[in-house]
């Protein structure tokens, strides 16, 4: 596990995550759905710990890799809304992409 990787991955998941809380709670309201709100940002949060734990993969692999594990990592939440808010589980497969592409690309900037 390269620790430059891990950083990399974990910020960037607690950004989207972030992301993804504005756009769902503009969606669903802020208030009234905190917890559900929470369940979506740690599900991105453990997204990026995931994808810091795995080993880099060649640069063709990347999309791949990303799409496959935000969708197996989302569709745990996917599942816990009853297959309610697909938006969050197609989210979670581009925030995949995304974190796998800024994990191997900016691997080194710490």
């Amino acid at each position: 596990m390269s620790k430059q990787r891990f950083q990399a991955s974990v910020i960037t998941g607690i950004i989207l995550g972030i992301i993804c809380i504005i756009g769902s709670g503009i969606r669903v309201g802020f208030k009234e759905n905190i917890i559900f709100l929470f369940a979506l940002w740690y599900n991105r949060f453990l997204m990026g710990i995931v994808f810091g734990l795995i080993s880099e993969v060649e640069d063709r692999m990347i999309l791949i890799r990303g799409a496959v594990l935000g969708f197996i990592i989302s569709f745990a939440f996917y599942l816990s809304t009853g297959f309610q808010d697909m938006i969050a589980l197609f989210a979670g497969i581009v925030y995949g992409i995304i974190i796998e592409y800024v994990a191997s690309k900016y691997k080194n900037i710490y």
